[in-house]
Protein backbone atom coordinates (compact mmCIF):
# COMPACT_ATOMS: atom_id res chain seq x y z
CA UNK A 1 0.00 0.00 0.00
CA UNK A 2 1.16 3.26 -0.97
CA UNK A 3 0.89 6.20 1.40
CA UNK A 4 -1.90 8.23 -0.86
CA UNK A 5 -4.16 4.62 -0.69
CA UNK A 6 -3.79 4.71 2.99
CA UNK A 7 -4.73 8.04 3.60
CA UNK A 8 -8.06 7.09 1.26
CA UNK A 9 -9.07 4.07 3.01
CA UNK A 10 -8.58 6.14 6.31
CA UNK A 11 -10.59 8.95 5.64
CA UNK A 12 -13.22 6.85 3.56
CA UNK A 13 -13.48 4.54 6.61
CA UNK A 14 -13.69 7.44 9.31
CA UNK A 15 -16.39 9.58 6.79
CA UNK A 16 -17.98 6.89 5.31
CA UNK A 17 -18.91 8.92 1.81
CA UNK A 18 -17.24 9.50 -1.19
CA UNK A 19 -17.73 12.46 -1.74
CA UNK A 20 -16.83 14.26 1.52
CA UNK A 21 -13.48 12.17 1.83
CA UNK A 22 -12.81 13.35 -1.55
CA UNK A 23 -13.46 16.77 -0.56
CA UNK A 24 -11.68 16.19 2.61
CA UNK A 25 -8.54 14.85 0.10
CA UNK A 26 -9.12 17.65 -2.44
CA UNK A 27 -9.10 14.16 -5.12
CA UNK A 28 -12.28 13.50 -7.59
CA UNK A 29 -14.38 11.02 -6.27
CA UNK A 30 -13.51 8.85 -9.24
CA UNK A 31 -9.80 8.91 -7.46
CA UNK A 32 -11.52 7.88 -4.22
CA UNK A 33 -13.54 5.01 -5.36
CA UNK A 34 -10.81 3.31 -8.04
CA UNK A 35 -8.35 3.27 -4.83
CA UNK A 36 -10.62 1.82 -3.00
CA UNK A 37 -11.18 -1.08 -5.57
CA UNK A 38 -7.56 -1.55 -5.90
CA UNK A 39 -7.45 -2.11 -2.55
CA UNK A 40 -10.21 -4.60 -2.38
CA UNK A 41 -8.32 -6.16 -5.04
CA UNK A 42 -4.68 -6.75 -3.29
CA UNK A 43 -6.43 -7.63 0.31
CA UNK A 44 -9.01 -10.06 -1.62
CA UNK A 45 -12.22 -9.11 -0.04
CA UNK A 46 -14.55 -6.47 0.11
CA UNK A 47 -13.30 -3.44 2.41
CA UNK A 48 -16.66 -1.71 2.22
CA UNK A 49 -20.15 -2.62 1.74
CA UNK A 50 -21.88 0.47 -0.79
CA UNK A 51 -25.29 1.09 -1.74
CA UNK A 52 -27.23 4.11 -3.02
CA UNK A 53 -28.15 5.59 0.45
CA UNK A 54 -24.79 4.02 2.74
CA UNK A 55 -21.32 3.42 3.32
CA UNK A 56 -20.35 0.67 5.86
CA UNK A 57 -17.20 -0.98 6.83
CA UNK A 58 -17.62 -4.72 6.14
CA UNK A 59 -15.49 -6.71 8.69
CA UNK A 60 -12.41 -6.98 7.17
CA UNK A 61 -12.54 -3.75 6.61
CA UNK A 62 -12.95 -3.14 10.17
CA UNK A 63 -9.82 -4.92 11.61
CA UNK A 64 -7.86 -3.29 8.54
CA UNK A 65 -8.65 0.21 9.70
CA UNK A 66 -8.10 -0.52 13.88
CA UNK A 67 -4.56 -2.26 12.57
CA UNK A 68 -3.39 0.59 10.10
CA UNK A 69 -5.02 3.98 11.64
CA UNK A 70 -3.08 4.24 15.31
CA UNK A 71 -0.32 3.32 12.96
CA UNK A 72 -0.69 5.81 10.91
CA UNK A 73 -1.09 8.63 13.56
CA UNK A 74 2.24 7.59 15.28
CA UNK A 75 3.87 8.23 11.75
CA UNK A 76 2.09 11.56 11.43
CA UNK A 77 3.00 12.39 14.89
CA UNK A 78 6.76 11.38 14.91
CA UNK A 79 7.48 13.20 11.32
CA UNK A 80 5.62 16.43 13.07
CA UNK A 81 7.52 15.90 15.95
CA UNK A 82 10.63 15.82 13.84
CA UNK A 83 10.11 19.08 11.88
CA UNK A 84 9.18 20.69 15.34
CA UNK A 85 12.93 20.13 17.03
CA UNK A 86 14.27 20.87 13.40
CA UNK A 87 12.79 24.03 12.58
CA UNK A 88 12.05 25.47 16.33
CA UNK A 89 14.21 26.20 19.25
CA UNK A 90 12.61 24.49 21.72
CA UNK A 91 12.97 20.97 24.15
CA UNK A 92 15.93 20.18 25.32
CA UNK A 93 19.66 20.34 24.37
CA UNK A 94 22.06 17.55 25.65
CA UNK A 95 26.09 18.84 26.16
CA UNK A 96 28.62 16.68 26.74
CA UNK A 97 31.89 17.76 28.83
CA UNK A 98 35.34 16.09 30.26
CA UNK A 99 36.39 17.76 33.16
CA UNK A 100 34.92 20.20 35.97
CA UNK A 101 36.66 23.31 34.20
CA UNK A 102 35.07 22.45 30.67
CA UNK A 103 31.50 22.25 32.97
CA UNK A 104 32.25 25.44 33.94
CA UNK A 105 32.61 26.76 30.30
CA UNK A 106 29.43 24.53 29.18
CA UNK A 107 27.37 25.77 31.91
CA UNK A 108 27.86 29.85 31.37
CA UNK A 109 27.14 28.71 27.54
CA UNK A 110 24.24 27.19 28.30
CA UNK A 111 23.04 30.33 30.27
CA UNK A 112 23.76 32.47 27.20
CA UNK A 113 21.56 30.10 25.39
CA UNK A 114 18.42 29.85 27.95
CA UNK A 115 18.54 33.77 27.75
CA UNK A 116 17.96 33.54 24.27
CA UNK A 117 15.83 30.68 24.19
CA UNK A 118 13.92 29.98 27.39
CA UNK A 119 11.97 27.63 26.10
CA UNK A 120 14.49 25.45 25.42
CA UNK A 121 16.53 23.59 28.36
CA UNK A 122 20.39 22.64 28.48
CA UNK A 123 20.65 19.69 30.45
CA UNK A 124 24.46 18.65 31.11
CA UNK A 125 26.51 15.04 31.05
CA UNK A 126 29.64 14.73 31.78
CA UNK A 127 31.73 12.56 29.72
CA UNK A 128 35.25 10.20 30.20
CA UNK A 129 37.96 9.41 28.30
CA UNK A 130 37.12 5.92 27.48
CA UNK A 131 33.75 7.50 26.19
CA UNK A 132 35.52 9.05 23.45
CA UNK A 133 32.61 10.63 20.89
CA UNK A 134 30.62 7.16 22.28
CA UNK A 135 28.23 9.42 23.84
CA UNK A 136 27.08 11.28 20.56
CA UNK A 137 26.77 7.88 18.54
CA UNK A 138 24.52 6.36 21.61
CA UNK A 139 22.40 9.29 21.00
CA UNK A 140 22.90 10.10 24.84
CA UNK A 141 24.31 13.92 23.94
CA UNK A 142 23.61 15.90 21.42
CA UNK A 143 26.70 18.17 21.34
CA UNK A 144 30.18 17.51 22.87
CA UNK A 145 33.02 20.15 23.50
CA UNK A 146 36.31 18.26 23.04
CA UNK A 147 39.71 19.19 22.28
CA UNK A 148 39.63 17.36 18.59
CA UNK A 149 38.11 17.91 15.60
CA UNK A 150 35.68 14.58 16.45
CA UNK A 151 35.96 11.50 14.05
CA UNK A 152 34.72 10.63 11.23
CA UNK A 153 32.66 11.67 8.39
CA UNK A 154 29.30 11.08 10.26
CA UNK A 155 30.59 13.84 12.77
CA UNK A 156 30.29 17.57 12.03
CA UNK A 157 32.10 20.26 14.24
CA UNK A 158 31.99 24.18 14.89
CA UNK A 159 35.10 26.12 13.97
CA UNK A 160 37.71 26.08 16.82
CA UNK A 161 36.43 27.94 19.44
CA UNK A 162 39.36 28.40 21.66
CA UNK A 163 43.31 26.90 22.05
CA UNK A 164 45.31 26.17 24.84
CA UNK A 165 48.75 25.05 24.93
CA UNK A 166 49.52 22.01 26.24
CA UNK A 167 51.72 21.48 29.63
CA UNK A 168 53.31 17.75 30.80
CA UNK A 169 51.54 16.01 33.48
CA UNK A 170 54.33 14.46 35.47
CA UNK A 171 54.59 12.86 39.46
CA UNK A 172 56.20 15.29 41.90
CA UNK A 173 58.86 12.93 42.14
CA UNK A 174 59.88 12.92 38.43
CA UNK A 175 62.80 14.38 37.02
CA UNK A 176 60.90 16.66 34.66
CA UNK A 177 59.38 17.90 37.98
CA UNK A 178 62.54 20.62 38.50
CA UNK A 179 61.92 21.32 34.87
CA UNK A 180 61.53 24.91 33.44
CA UNK A 181 59.33 23.61 30.28
CA UNK A 182 60.11 19.99 28.65
CA UNK A 183 59.69 19.49 24.95
CA UNK A 184 57.82 16.88 22.47
CA UNK A 185 61.28 15.27 22.28
CA UNK A 186 61.76 14.62 25.83
CA UNK A 187 58.11 12.24 25.60
CA UNK A 188 60.50 9.43 24.47
CA UNK A 189 62.65 9.73 27.68
CA UNK A 190 59.34 8.00 29.70
CA UNK A 191 55.80 6.25 28.79
CA UNK A 192 53.42 8.29 28.08
CA UNK A 193 49.86 7.01 29.14
CA UNK A 194 47.01 6.39 26.66
CA UNK A 195 43.66 7.26 26.97
CA UNK A 196 41.31 3.82 26.93
CA UNK A 197 38.60 3.60 23.81
CA UNK A 198 40.02 6.83 21.85
CA UNK A 199 40.81 6.73 18.35
CA UNK A 200 44.13 6.50 16.68
CA UNK A 201 43.72 9.58 15.06
CA UNK A 202 42.80 11.11 18.02
CA UNK A 203 45.04 10.14 20.41
CA UNK A 204 47.64 11.37 18.50
CA UNK A 205 46.50 14.44 18.21
CA UNK A 206 48.52 15.29 21.07
CA UNK A 207 50.86 12.23 21.52
CA UNK A 208 52.51 11.29 18.63
CA UNK A 209 54.02 8.21 17.23
CA UNK A 210 57.26 9.34 17.16
CA UNK A 211 59.57 12.65 18.63
CA UNK A 212 60.13 15.66 15.93
CA UNK A 213 63.88 13.55 16.00
CA UNK A 214 62.62 10.36 15.17
CA UNK A 215 62.66 8.80 18.18
CA UNK A 216 59.50 6.44 19.23
CA UNK A 217 57.19 7.40 21.99
CA UNK A 218 56.78 4.68 23.92
CA UNK A 219 53.16 3.98 25.74
CA UNK A 220 51.71 3.31 29.09
CA UNK A 221 49.02 2.27 31.07
CA UNK A 222 45.39 2.69 29.79
CA UNK A 223 43.21 4.78 31.54
CA UNK A 224 39.42 5.22 31.46
CA UNK A 225 38.31 8.96 33.23
CA UNK A 226 40.68 12.23 34.14
CA UNK A 227 41.56 10.88 37.72
CA UNK A 228 42.35 7.35 36.52
CA UNK A 229 45.22 9.52 35.05
CA UNK A 230 45.95 11.63 37.39
CA UNK A 231 46.35 8.67 39.69
CA UNK A 232 48.54 6.91 37.38
CA UNK A 233 51.09 10.11 36.86
CA UNK A 234 50.98 10.93 40.94
CA UNK A 235 51.85 7.23 41.50
CA UNK A 236 54.42 7.49 38.27
CA UNK A 237 53.64 5.14 36.31
CA UNK A 238 54.00 7.67 33.18
CA UNK A 239 53.67 10.96 32.26
CA UNK A 240 50.37 12.59 29.94
CA UNK A 241 50.42 16.15 28.16
CA UNK A 242 47.10 17.95 28.72
CA UNK A 243 45.31 21.58 28.42
CA UNK A 244 46.95 24.22 30.33
CA UNK A 245 44.10 25.01 33.00
CA UNK A 246 44.35 21.59 34.55
CA UNK A 247 46.93 23.46 36.10
CA UNK A 248 44.83 25.65 37.43
CA UNK A 249 41.82 23.21 38.20
CA UNK A 250 43.57 19.94 39.14
CA UNK A 251 45.85 21.03 41.32
CA UNK A 252 47.26 17.86 43.45
CA UNK A 253 50.26 17.64 45.37
CA UNK A 254 51.67 14.41 43.65
CA UNK A 255 51.41 16.07 40.11
CA UNK A 256 53.79 18.74 38.49
CA UNK A 257 52.26 20.43 35.20
CA UNK A 258 55.55 21.53 33.65
CA UNK A 259 54.95 23.84 29.97
CA UNK A 260 55.79 22.20 27.03
CA UNK A 261 55.90 25.09 24.36
CA UNK A 262 56.81 23.15 21.25
CA UNK A 263 53.39 20.81 22.04
CA UNK A 264 50.42 21.15 19.94
CA UNK A 265 47.94 22.97 21.69
CA UNK A 266 44.60 21.84 22.35
CA UNK A 267 41.92 23.07 20.20
CA UNK A 268 38.31 22.95 21.65
CA UNK A 269 35.64 22.45 19.39
CA UNK A 270 31.92 21.44 19.49
CA UNK A 271 30.98 18.06 17.69
CA UNK A 272 27.33 16.58 16.89
CA UNK A 273 26.02 13.84 14.51
CA UNK A 274 25.39 15.56 11.23
CA UNK A 275 22.41 13.85 10.90
CA UNK A 276 21.10 14.76 13.83
CA UNK A 277 21.54 18.46 13.20
CA UNK A 278 19.01 20.64 14.10
CA UNK A 279 18.37 24.51 14.87
CA UNK A 280 19.10 23.37 18.94
CA UNK A 281 22.67 22.42 18.41
CA UNK A 282 23.24 25.74 15.80
CA UNK A 283 21.89 27.76 18.32
CA UNK A 284 24.02 26.41 21.15
CA UNK A 285 26.90 26.47 18.85
CA UNK A 286 26.46 30.54 18.22
CA UNK A 287 25.97 31.02 21.57
CA UNK A 288 29.25 29.16 22.31
CA UNK A 289 30.99 31.36 20.03
CA UNK A 290 29.63 34.95 20.75
CA UNK A 291 30.88 33.81 24.64
CA UNK A 292 34.07 33.33 23.33
CA UNK A 293 34.32 36.27 21.20
CA UNK A 294 33.12 38.53 24.11
CA UNK A 295 35.30 36.89 26.57
CA UNK A 296 38.08 35.10 25.03
CA UNK A 297 39.56 31.61 26.64
CA UNK A 298 37.56 30.68 29.31
CA UNK A 299 40.66 29.61 31.28
CA UNK A 300 42.75 32.36 32.25
CA UNK A 301 46.78 31.98 32.22
CA UNK A 302 48.34 29.98 34.18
Amino acid sequence: MERREIEIFLTVAEELHFGRSAERLHVSVAMVSKTIKKLERSVGAALFDRTSRRVALTPIGRRLYDDVGPAHQRILDGFERAVAAGRGVDGVVRAGFLGTAVAQFVLRVAEVFQARHPACQVRIQESRYADGTGLLHDDVVDVLLIAAAGSGPDLAASPVLFREPPVLAVSARHPFARRDAVSVEDLARDKVLRPRGIPDELDALSVPASTPGGRPIERGMEFGTVQEMFALVGAGRGIFPVPRHASLYDSRPDVVYVPMPDGPPFEWRLVWRAAAETNRIRAFCEAAADLVAEDGSPFPAA
